[in-house]
């Protein structure tokens, strides 16, 4: 199963996307066992305060060590096995399909801890954090959009939760390019017809159809990645 524990001020984020649609589906069927946890409750500060501010003077508050650590103690007494901790930061890898398909693959636990305000204490990020993990080169009001964004992607291709691999294995960046054009009924709409091919039921010329248009498509789009495709295939 893909255990996932996440802290965070703000529960009520996650509730709405792990509720609904693929999230849904896997959590019935037990694929997945996603827990969220608020940082408050492990403040042992009368008003549940968790920030303060930053020594040396500074712009804005950051998370005290504390009731994270709390936190991540008691993770740490429900779950048995290791524990990986990722804290969701923009200073952290660029999130990728390949650091999704290793995270979905990962087969003890996964703590996920989501910042807020100007950060957290960084004796957090020296004493637990095992890596950090950005979606983009870009600064958002916490680290919850990013977990969710990594738990979507993760989530949906753990074996069991799509109804077949087919359903994501030839999708943009799985395999190093960007994915074909695709068409649905009607055959013809507004004077714009499918390609022949695809009504020709020869799955070979489909194929090959499909591997062309990717590569093109990859070339014209994210030149960089179909630089880096082609040097894979040399």
């Amino acid at each position: 199963m893909f255990n996932v524990d996440v802290a965070t001020l703000f529960p009520e984020m996650f509730s709405a996307i792990l509720n609904c649609s693929i999230l849904k589906k896997a959590r019935e069927k037990n694929l997945i066992d996603v827990v969220i946890h608020n940082i408050r409750d492990y403040s042992e500060d009368k008003h549940k305060k968790v920030d303060d501010y930053p020594y040396g003077g500074g712009f804005g508050m950051l998370l005290k060590a504390e009731p994270i650590f709390k936190c991540y103690e008691a993770v740490k007494k429900k779950r048995k096995g290791k524990i990986k901790v990722i804290y969701l930061s923009p200073q952290g890898e660029i999130l990728n399909q390949k650091k999704v398909v290793e995270i979905s693959k990962f087969k003890e636990n996964i703590f996920l801890l989501c910042g807020h305000y100007e950060g957290i204490d960084q004796r957090i990020i020296d004493f637990i954090v095992d890596e950090e993990i950005s979606i983009g080169d870009y600064v958002l009001t916490g680290g919850e959009l990013g977990a969710l964004v990594l738990l979507d992607a993760a989530i949906r291709i753990i074996p069991g939760v799509l109804s077949d691999e087919e359903c994501y294995v030839n999708e943009s960046h799985y395999n190093g390019l960007l994915e074909y054009p695709q068409y649905t009924r009607p055959e013809n709409w507004r004077g714009i017809k499918i390609p022949e091919v695809l009504k020709s039921g020869n799955h070979k010329e489909i194929e090959r159809w499909r591997k062309e248009k990717s590569l093109e498509i990859t070339k014209i789009k994210r030149p960089d990645m179909y630089e880096n495709y082609t040097l894979d295939k040399t």
